[in-house]
């Protein structure tokens, strides 16, 4: 009998966390081994989240607990920025491959991390610089090969997810000016994690729709690192971060100048190009009723493909659950790569509807 992967959680009572735990419960070759948190050691996780009960009843263990310290496949570091890139030497020179869902390691030099860093206000000083240039951008659809070569993958952000899927074979195909990119970008509250806020009371945020950081997401820089290489020229793009009273799914309105006419049955034709072989980008037309219940609960992204000849302009509307292909999805989908496992194992299902 095939020895299943063995996966340790860090960060195991927060969404991503939650996430993950879900999704290994149904992967058919992968056991949960411990799950780390800082908060509520000791409980069992199915007592914070009771619809795990008779699924996944393990305790949550502090970090230094011996029965952490073991040697795992894979650790999910399901962490704010700083977390991953303080443990994850201890767990690559364990034999572990190590998935880490913040910013840590999106970046692979010192240079391009402390640039996000600085733009967003955190410390720009990486903790791990050596280990930079030895991750990989986990976004399968565009780094498929060298994820299956990587013991270290930076999952990638989710709003970073549905602009870059959606505009990716635009770029490549040179079809828009890289100068001209516009993100409008919404997502549900469940984006700004667990934490209880003011600002996500349900008062506050009942029938509540706006705009934040407009100063400077943290997404754009990956957002314009990965359509810059696949263009082939610098890109800049202006992002709009907008949050909705809703717990989950991003859909992005995504706009770029054309640089010579296109029909939307060409440019569709160009990103079913592109995403052949990719199980988890579905391109539709312009006339698709579709929205961020048409992928909740999956790891799918959605592409709405239009073309607005009057102003010249391409439309893209992307579609993710941010908490599955934005996140805990993403990682899964990462692991099989990692493994060499199918991709769509543990990830191949329908969404939740209504």
């Amino acid at each position: 009998m095939k020895r299943k992967i063995k996966a340790k959680v860090v960060g195991a009572t927060g969404y991503g966390g939650l996430g993950i735990i879900e999704l290994l419960l149904g992967h058919p070759d992968a056991e949960i081994g411990a799950l780390v948190a800082r908060e509520a050691v000791g409980q069992k996780i199915s007592d914070i989240y009771p619809h795990l009960a008779g699924f996944c009843d393990q305790t949550v263990l502090a970090a230094d607990d011996p029965a952490a310290q073991g040697a795992f496949d894979v650790v999910f570091f399901a962490t704010p920025d700083r977390v991953g890139m303080a443990d994850a030497r201890a767990e690559l020179e364990k034999g572990a491959k190590v998935i880490d869902y913040s910013g840590d390691f999106r970046f692979t030099s010192a240079e391009a991390y402390a640039d996000y860093a600085t733009r967003i206000g955190k410390d720009p000083v990486h903790l791990s610089p050596d280990l930079l240039g030895r991750n990989v951008y986990g976004m399968p659809e565009l780094h498929r090969a060298e994820i299956a070569k990587a013991d270290l993958v930076g999952n990638p952000g989710c709003f970073a997810t549905s602009c870059i899927l959606g505009l990716a074979p635009a770029m490549k195909a040179g079809l828009v000016d890289p100068l001209s990119v516009i993100c409008d970008c919404k997502s549900g509250v469940s984006g700004a994690g667990k934490k209880p806020k003011q600002q996500f009371h349900y008062p506050d945020r009942c029938e509540q729709v706006n705009a934040y950081r407009l100063s400077g997401h943290q997404h754009v820089c990956e957002v314009e690192r990965e359509l810059g290489a696949l263009a082939g020229k610098e890109t800049r793009v202006l992002f709009t971060a907008q949050v909705l009273p809703v717990s989950r799914g991003i859909l992005s309105c995504l706009y770029g100048n054309l640089l010579k006419p296109a029909t939307e049955d060409e440019v569709a034709a160009i990103y079913r190009d592109f995403y052949e072989g990719s199980r988890f980008v579905r391109v539709l037309p312009s006339t698709a009723s579709v929205g961020t219940m048409s992928v909740r609960g999956t790891n799918y992204c959605d592409i709405v493909v239009s073309v607005d000849a009057r102003t010249g302009k391409l439309r893209i509307v992307s579609i993710i659950d941010n908490l599955v292909k934005g996140q805990a999805g993403q990682a899964l989908q990462n692991m099989n790569v990692m493994f060499g496992l199918p991709e769509t194992e543990g990830l191949d299902r329908p969404g939740m509807y209504p």
